[in-house]
C-alpha cells in the first residue's frame, strides 16, 4: 500500500506548483494524496451570427464626380439594409476614401478608359446580424451598388456556452482517467480539489463574394447558396483530485 501512494505522490509532483499558485490551502503531501490529470476535449457548433463586409468601388473622371457616384452608392446600399430591417447600430463603417486612381490599377485599360477611371472612390461596412440572413442581406447589398462585398466572418451569439461544453468534456474526461488510475493503485477517487482551464476557440471566415467595380443593374438574381460553418473550441483541463 505504501507503494502505491508513493507512486500517487510521483505521478502529481508536478501539480504542487501550480496548485500553490493557484490555491495556497492546497497541500499535496502525505496527509493529502492526489492525483492530477490533464485532459482536451472539444465541442462544436453552428454559427449564429454572420459579421458580413459590404463594400464598393466607383470610378470618375475627376475627384468630384467619383465622389458623387460613392455618394449615390453609399445611400443606395444603406437603403437597401435600412428597408431590410437590419439594425443602425449593427452596421459599422470601416473605410471610405477618394483617392486619384493609381497607375498600376490601370495600367491594362485604354486612354479613354483610364481617363473615364482617373479617381477611384470606395467605401466598406460591416454588418452584424443572424447567420440565417447573411445571404439575403449580401444579395440586397450587391443589388443597390455593394459591388466589392462578401467575406463572412462567423460567430457564435453564446461564445461561453460553448466553452463551457468544452471544459465540462474535459473535465468527465479527466475524472474518467482518474478514476481508471486511482483504481490501478487501489486507492478511491476522492472529490475535485483543483481545476484550471485553457480554451481555445477556432474562428472561421470566408470570402464568399468579391467582384470588381463594375456597373449593377437590379435583376431578379436569387441570393448565392450560403451555409453557416461550424465553430469548434477546445479546452484543456488541469485537475486534481484527492484520493482515498
Amino acid at each position: 500500500m505504501h507503494k502505491r501512494i508513493s507512486l500517487a505522490l510521483v505521478i502529481v509532483l508536478a501539480a504542487v506548483a501550480v496548485a500553490a499558485a493557484h490555491a495556497e490551502t492546497l497541500k499535496v503531501d502525505k496527509s493529502n494524496r492526489t492525483i492530477e490529470v490533464t485532459t482536451t476535449a472539444s465541442a462544436s457548433q453552428m454559427a449564429d451570427v454572420a459579421i458580413l463586409h459590404l463594400g464598393y468601388i466607383v470610378y470618375g473622371p475627376t475627384s468630384k464626380a467619383a465622389y458623387a457616384k460613392a455618394s449615390e452608392t453609399s445611400n443606395a446600399v444603406a437603403d437597401a439594409l435600412k428597408k431590410a430591417g437590419v439594425p443602425k447600430d449593427q452596421i459599422q463603417s470601416i473605410n471610405q476614401s477618394v483617392n486619384e486612381t493609381q497607375s498600376y490599377q490601370n495600367q491594362n485599360l485604354t486612354p479613354e478608359q483610364k481617363a473615364a477611371r482617373k479617381y477611384r472612390a470606395e467605401q466598406t461596412w460591416t454588418v452584424r446580424l443572424p447567420a440565417k440572413d447573411a445571404a439575403k442581406i449580401l444579395n440586397l447589398a450587391v443589388e443597390a451598388g455593394a459591388n466589392n462585398s462578401g467575406n463572412i466572418d462567423w460567430q457564435l451569439a453564446d461564445p461561453q456556452a460553448l466553452e463551457a461544453k468544452a471544459a465540462a468534456k474535459a473535465l468527465a474526461h479527466g475524472k474518467q482517467i482518474a478514476a481508471a488510475m486511482a483504481k490501478g493503485l487501489g486507492v478511491t477517487l476522492g472529490p475535485l480539489l483543483y481545476a484550471s482551464n485553457q480554451t481555445q476557440v477556432h474562428p472561421v471566415f470566408a470570402r464568399m463574394f468579391a467582384a470588381q467595380a463594375v456597373s449593377i443593374k437590379k435583376t431578379m438574381v436569387k441570393p448565392l447558396s450560403i451555409n453557416p460553418q461550424r465553430i469548434t473550441q477546445t479546452a484543456t483541463i488541469h485537475a486534481i483530485f484527492a484520493i482515498q
